[in-house]
């Protein structure tokens, strides 16, 4: 998630309501992601600190995180990689099958084009690996605009960023034409419906 282009989610640091989205994302992600311990999880829009990724080191074998800027002490070699720039300047540089998932977590709403980071997201799935994707919904969007232009509580530049929002009748079709098969998407609200999260398999070759 962006807030600038040149600037990473939470770079500024997180609010008490960024921190609780994190979280709820974070037991969603967990609940989808392949049952092992040996997973490669790429994370496009990973954030400054790549919070949602490092949270899934236990569960990883390699994880790969994507954003303009990364904080400089998880540069260091290990089980993480990570490349700044922006999601669609590094997606061609990345291995086709390579991934059991790959997550776009409060990303789609930033981008021009999303379906073809769909597309390409599916490329880089292994054979039955998953798409996670969480977006904020046409619900969502009252309740984070007066957070953030009327409370303060959530970053202004975030919300002016957004390019879109969805419900389930808007990223059913994004996720068909990317390629995923009807049978093998799911869709449920979550966060009080201020949330729409899918999840997206590739069928076995």
């Amino acid at each position: 998630m962006n807030t600038r282009p040149d600037e990473a989610y939470g770079q500024q640091g997180l609010t008490p309501v960024d921190r609780a989205g994190v979280w709820l994302s974070q037991r969603a992600i967990s609940r989808y992601l392949p049952k092992r311990s040996d997973l490669e999880v790429l994370e496009l829009g990973c954030g400054f600190g790549a919070t949602q990724l490092l949270a899934l080191g236990p569960r990883l074998k390699r994880g790969i995180g994507v954003d303009f800027r990364i904080a400089p002490e998880l540069q260091t070699p290990g089980k993480f990689t990570f490349y700044e720039g922006a999601i669609e300047e590094i997606l061609p540089q990345l291995e086709s099958e390579r991934f059991d998932a790959v997550l776009l977590i409060s990303v789609l709403e930033h981008l021009r084009d999303p379906l073809v980071v769909i597309e390409t997201a599916r490329r880089l799935l292994k054979p039955s690996g998953v798409l996670l994707i969480n977006v904020p919904t046409w619900l969502g969007k009252s309740f984070l605009e007066f957070s953030a232009f009327r409370l303060g509580l959530s970053p202004k530049i975030e919300m002016d960023d957004h390019k879109m929002y969805y419900d389930k009748r808007g990223l059913w079709p994004l996720l068909v034409q990317a390629g995923f098969k009807p049978s093998l998407i799911k869709l449920r609200y979550h966060k009080f419906r201020l949330n729409l999260f899918a999840v997206a398999r590739r069928e076995d070759v």
